[in-house]
């Protein structure tokens, strides 16, 4: 007799179904209380439903936005800190939709690991839903999916998808950007989510540094200060959107200040910045000094302190400022709109006068 073939399981293939629903037991608290009551059913579903109250509107526009995370997940990794990561997929997309007035209704998560550890995966959806709560977004959906032999060990993947409204009259274009408008611009939170190819080989391969490398200027270790998430800008802008007449918006993302600003500006216009105008971030002087990064470079792939770019009127320059100061946020007068050819000119600070 032939000798018995060998018997293969799903769970021997490295897939692990039951470590699967094990993880969405530990999350489904943190996701039902992100819930709006245009929210049907439970989780589980194939899909999840949402009831736009179109009452609310007189022309509804959907406004829909998907990004990750990049390589930071790499410095997620190295710490093996996994309950920060998710408000940065949270935050790349619903700032990208705000940009255009859309509120956030509701987003979905995607995570794909080597292997499913269920309180890892727990852990990176309570940073989702806290990020989705504080948005006021619902966390309708999700999906984790375990591709045994695609991952390294211990390693995975995040992404994001979210849906937006928008009263069509108040949408944000940038069409009504013109010459003398003022350039204001909210502070970002550190880093947030891109350049990290750069940062990391500027620390972890020139700098020979690890994350538990303290340094002084930060106040705390490299980790800390590089793991601090994307902040969430739907709070502070919103009701602005609502109060006011904002000719544009521009979220800070991968490009800097010379990839993302133009995408708003009218061809025969420039956006004048003056570099003076905020306290730059210790982390960016740091990882210009550590890098010999040069400053174009600097103001191409990073933040440099600033998160979200706002373009008014100046007739409503002083009830926009007055609005933030009251409501507590900080804000910096960046400069101005100038003639041009839809360029971002920069000025002051490193930039000289």
């Amino acid at each position: 007799m032939s000798a018995e073939k060998k018997k293969f399981t799903y769970a021997a293939a490295g897939v692990d179904i039951d470590a699967g629903n094990k993880a969405v037991e530990l999350m489904k608290d943190s996701v039902r209380a992100t819930y709006r009551d245009e929210v049907i059913g439970d989780l589980g579903g194939f899909g999840g439903l949402f009831a736009l109250d179109t009452n609310k509107y007189k022309e509804p526009v959907l406004v829909s936005g998907t990004d990750g995370v990049g390589t930071k997940l790499k410095l997620a990794f190295m710490a093996d800190r996994h309950d920060t990561i998710g408000q940065d997929a949270v935050a790349m997309c619903v700032n990208d939709i705000l940009v255009q007035g859309a509120e956030p209704l509701f987003f979905l998560d995607y995570i794909a690991v080597d292997k499913v550890n269920p309180e890892k995966v727990a852990d990176i959806v309570r940073g989702v839903a806290a990020a989705c709560r504080e948005s006021g977004c619902a966390l309708i959906g999700g999906e984790t999916a375990e591709m045994a032999g695609f991952y390294a060990k211990g390693e995975y993947d995040i992404a994001g998808f979210c849906v937006g409204v928008v009263e069509r009259g108040k949408m944000i274009t940038g069409s009504k950007v013109k010459e003398g408008d003022v350039i204001l611009g909210l502070p970002s939170s550190g880093v947030h989510s891109n350049g990290f190819s750069l940062v990391r080989k500027i620390c972890f391969e020139a700098m020979d540094f690890t994350m538990d490398t303290y340094v002084d200027d930060f106040g705390c270790t490299l980790g800390e200060e590089l793991l601090i998430p994307t902040r969430l800008y739907p709070k502070t802008c919103l009701p602005l959107i609502d109060k006011f007449d904002l000719h544009a918006m521009v979220h800070i993302t991968g490009g800097g200040f010379y990839d993302n600003i133009p995408r708003i500006l009218p061809e025969n216009c420039d956006a004048e910045i003056n570099a003076s105008s905020w306290e730059m971030p210790p982390v960016f002087r740091k990882l210009q000094e550590w890098g010999n990064v040069p400053w174009d470079e600097m103001y191409r792939t990073f933040n440099m302190g600033i998160g979200m770019v706002l373009v008014i009127d100046p007739a409503e320059a002083g009830g926009i400022c007055e609005y933030l100061q009251q409501a507590g946020e900080r804000f910096f007068k960046l400069g101005k709109i100038v003639q041009g050819t839809g360029k971002t000119q920069m000025k002051g600070g490193v930039f000289g006068e």
